[in-house]
């Protein structure tokens, strides 16, 4: 990890250490707070029988809470590196509803295959190179990976979105966002503090090499006004690849 990468994780854990008492209340609108987000990967886990579950980057643990009144028999695990939030999880009572590690995505410290289900809620575009996290749930994984996250290109205007998607395939969005963020890849706000720019799309073909099988659905909840591909109709989407 780069220097520049060092500073960007200590800003990003300062923001969540400070603001760990409020997390619920200031995302309750993202990832694992959606209740039909979570009705489906529910149906997901119960339709392939799914016995075990790890959350990574669980933070205050409502995705354990939820996958547990709806799942009761279903072992559940979650990491988060800050350790203000895994104090929330516990005073939440997370503790009875599945085991919590400190621990980093980028560095599982679990054997391959230990799980049946690996899932992320809205934390890959908090950390500088989601391939790495990725990688390491796909290699943990041995039945299911669910990817919930943010789709930059079906962000903003039609015209933006389709010029977002050009220079991807042109290969130049790296350049022309690091020109952006006067060098630093990331941009900072108070609603979610440290924040990359990221697709699930750009996971698409690490996670399609892995997986037989790949569902993607819109995690937008209002009707898109074309006929377009979520690709660049949906702000939000769920990649759930499945390993037969």
């Amino acid at each position: 990890m780069t220097t520049d990468s060092k500073s960007a994780v200590e800003i990003q854990r300062k923001y969540y250490a400070d603001t760990a008492s409020r997390y619920e209340e200031m995302h309750g609108t993202e990832g694992s707070a959606d209740p039909l987000h979570m009705d489906f990967v529910i149906a997901m886990l119960r339709m392939l029988r799914v016995r075990t579950l790890l959350d990574v980057g669980t933070a205050s643990g409502r995705a354990l809470r939820t996958l547990k009144t709806a799942l009761p028999d279903l072992f559940l695990c979650g990491i988060e590196p800050v350790g203000a939030l895994l104090d929330q999880a516990v005073a939440r009572g997370i503790c009875e509803s599945g085991s919590l590690i400190q621990g980093q995505g980028d560095a599982l410290p679990f054997a391959d295959a230990s799980f049946e289900a690996v899932c992320e809620f809205a934390i890959l575009h908090h950390v500088p190179d989601p391939r790495i996290v990725v990688g390491e749930m796909l290699r943990v994984a041995k039945k299911v990976v669910i990817i919930s996250d943010s789709n930059r290109f079906g962000q903003g205007p039609t015209f933006l979105r389709v010029v977002k998607l050009i220079l991807w395939k042109l290969r130049l969005w790296g350049a022309f966002n690091y020109v952006r963020t006067s060098g630093k890849r990331y941009q900072i706000t108070e609603g979610d503090g440290l924040a990359y720019s990221y697709s699930v799309y750009d996971s698409f073909d690490q996670i399609t090499q892995w997986a037989d099988r790949v569902f993607v659905i819109s995690l937008d909840k209002n009707k898109p006004s074309t006929s377009l591909h979520p690709l660049l109709t949906s702000g939000g989407v769920i990649l759930c690849a499945i390993r037969e």
